[in-house]
């Protein structure tokens, strides 16, 4: 049970120490979960909300950020290594990644624009590799379950003298618990590290994703009740996602390569340079969109420390992060499933940078003291738009200062107390200015808000029991949300500010140690609680009034219980139960999704030793108890359809042969 340490904030630091709600999940507690996606991992940490409208379609969002997330990842800023996986245009391919080529996941809540750019929800930072192995190895892995699922995996690790080599490859697939939601996904991952001399190193990564999925779309609460498992109907107005063959294709490139050198014993250096290919089909109901993108970037910072004294340490950061993003979007007629005569076309060009600085100091040996900020720029350009051909847009708005303040004190070896001031600031991504009405909207303004926070952690001598607690107050301005047409297509507003205080709290305990003698060998309790007391500010719609309204699509509160049993020391079994509160599906919140209870455990036999090979068989359910919940509402939708189904009741089960 070794004391968990986090990078963050750039260098290696005992999470203890931190002053910033930072969650961790390892390697272990990913492989405790189903291995399918990171959506029940990510779901047990509080704060977190990770959703599946149907397989291969996720949302996510931290603190309440599903306001302006149709699908996907908007306004919070996701990096895998040292690489901003955002795109400059505001985009997060997250689906494209498959969970089992995580070595482990940092989550920092709430706004951090201080190394981390333009954000008002938090930062993912995604790490592929395990930087602490250095054996060699082959891994084999196959899973298959309910409604057609079938993964998967290979992956090699190979070291020699000071070089790296990892190699993963999946393929997963599924046909879906609903009518048109199977999915494919195609995905190899290559990392290599050269450690070329005692202060240096230099490191590669680079994934290819084929992913191809259906999309069902929502149902009405009389379409939901009557059959969850039926595609929207058709009408005699529109046709439906099945006969229009509606369905996205997301073909994904993503490379970089970053060199790190301790230049002088004070004086370390990182440079990370990247870019990205994306093909991008999606026939929907109202037309067809095709879309070609690029990205290319630059990441680069330098860290200064001293010791000037036994009572002082500290360390300054200060870098830039660069990129470009060029898009071209095309919509045509959709003649179910077949490309059309054109609609509308526009070539989109955005920009984004920031220099940003930290300065860290503990101060004897319990207190930690920290002041970072960032200073964004960010503009985008339209043009070749057919329907105004003599005009362009070019949008550029003001530079943003987004500084943090940050304290923590540690009042024993195991208690420590933290607080923090911090601005959040999220411009529109280019899927709100340009969304699916296929208008421009070049009057939408950035998201931006000030985020006060206090927190305590907990832990005795060997981590056996941790405990952490967060409480804050944000308030946004000029919130983002989305608003639907009669026929379906979106646009985005401002809607005023928002109210959002919150209370987290994370906790383990481990009753029975890992590695005690007997039947039973280790048994842990885990609980994450959130309570988000979040509302509309001064939001007005026409002749509606929101303010005092709950924030739409995020529950009031969720209590995630888990439970780790190892029994004679190669027999396991991971529980988990979450219980969901009602969620307001409308700004009016004139309709809520129902709370529910959702529970899944994965059992097995697992034979390791310190020489190889290893095997480890499993069995799992998920939604023990059967219940009827919807996974991923479609917030304010037009005709009130709100709902898609998640799965029943099922069941997977696997082996893994290590090598």
């Amino acid at each position: 049970m070794n004391e968990v340490v986090i990078r963050a904030y750039l260098s290696d630091q005992p999470i203890l120490k931190v002053p910033a709600s930072v969650s961790y999940i390892g390697s272990k507690a990913l492989n405790d979960q189903p291995g399918i996606s990171m959506l029940p991992a990510l779901n047990s940490l509080p704060g977190i909300r990770m959703e599946e409208r149907s397989p291969g379609s996720y949302r996510l969002s931290i603190r309440g950020s599903l306001l302006r997330s149709p699908f996907g990842v908007r306004n919070v800023k996701v990096y895998i290594d040292d690489f901003p996986l955002t795109d400059a245009g505001g985009n997060t391919y997250l689906n494209s990644l498959d969970v089992g080529s995580i070595n482990n996941i940092e989550v920092l809540r709430g706004p951090d624009g201080s190394l981390f750019g333009a954000n008002s929800g938090g930062v993912v930072l995604l790490n592929p590799f395990d930087k602490r192995s250095d054996s060699s190895w082959a891994s084999a892995n196959i899973t298959s379950g309910s409604y057609g699922l079938f993964q998967e995996k290979i992956a090699v690790q190979k070291k020699w003298n000071n070089n790296y080599l990892n190699i993963n490859h999946s393929y997963q697939t599924s046909q879906g618990y609903r009518e048109h939601s199977s999915m494919q996904r195609h995905y190899g991952q290559i990392g290599y590290r050269w450690n070329y001399s005692k202060i240096s190193q230099v490191r590669f990564l680079a994934l290819y994703s084929d992913l191809d999925y259906q999309t069902p779309g929502g149902l009405t609460p009389a379409q939901y009740a009557a059959n969850p498992k039926l595609a929207r109907p058709s009408t005699p107005a529109v046709a439906g996602p099945v006969a229009q063959k509606a369905r996205i294709d997301n073909k994904t490139f993503f490379g970089g390569v970053a060199h790190e050198t301790n230049l002088f014993r004070n004086f370390r250096h990182v440079l990370a340079l990247y870019g990205s290919h994306t093909n991008f089909l999606n026939p929907f109901i109202t037309n067809y969109e095709v879309r070609d993108e690029g990205t290319l970037g630059l990441r680069t910072y330098f860290e200064l420390s001293g010791n000037s004294n036994s009572n002082i340490s500290w360390k300054w950061n200060a870098g830039l992060e660069l990129q470009g993003t060029s898009a071209d979007i095309a919509n045509y007629d959709n003649n179910r499933g077949t490309r059309g005569d054109l609609q509308a076309q526009d070539d989109i060009n955005s920009r984004q940078f920031f220099y940003f600085t930290r300065f860290s100091a503990n101060i004897g040996e319990r207190l930690t003291a920290e002041v970072a900020a960032s200073f964004n720029y960010y503009k985008y350009e339209f043009d070749k738009n057919i329907q105004t051909p003599t005009s362009n847009a070019v949008r550029k708005f003001d530079p943003q200062l987004m500084p943090r303040f940050a304290l923590a004190y540690q009042i024993t070896d195991g208690f420590a107390l933290r607080t923090s001031v911090s601005r959040g600031y999220s411009t529109p991504t280019i899927a709100e200015i340009r969304a699916s009405d296929n208008k421009i909207n070049t009057t939408l303004e950035s998201e931006t808000g000030w985020n006060y926070e206090g927190g305590i952690r907990l832990r005795d001598r060997t981590d056996r029991f941790w405990l952490d607690a967060s409480l804050f107050n944000y308030r946004l301005e000029s919130a983002i949300v989305r608003r639907v047409n009669a026929d379906d297509t979106e646009f985005y507003l401002n809607a005023g500010g928002t109210k959002q205080s919150g209370f987290e709290t994370q906790a383990s305990y481990w009753l029975i140690r890992p590695g005690t003698k007997g039947l039973i060998s280790g048994l842990q309790l885990q609980n994450s609680y959130t309570l988000s007391k979040y509302y509309f500010r001064n939001y007005l719609n026409g002749t509606a009034n929101y303010s005092g309204n709950r924030l739409t699509g995020v529950p009031r509160g969720v209590v995630v219980t888990g439970v780790d049993l190892r029994i004679d020391k190669h027999f396991y079994l991971f529980g988990q139960h979450n219980y969901t509160s009602k969620i307001p599906l409308n700004d009016a919140n004139s309709l809520y999704a129902g709370d529910y209870h959702l529970v899944h455990f994965k059992a097995g036999w697992r034979k390791t030793a310190s020489k190889k090979p290893s095997l480890d068989v499993f069995v799992g359910v998920d939604n023990l108890l059967d219940k009827k919940y919807s996974l991923g509402n479609d917030l304010n939708a037009f005709g009130n359809r709100y709902f898609n189904a998640a799965p029943l009741r099922n069941f997977f089960g696997g082996m893994k042969l290590t090598l």
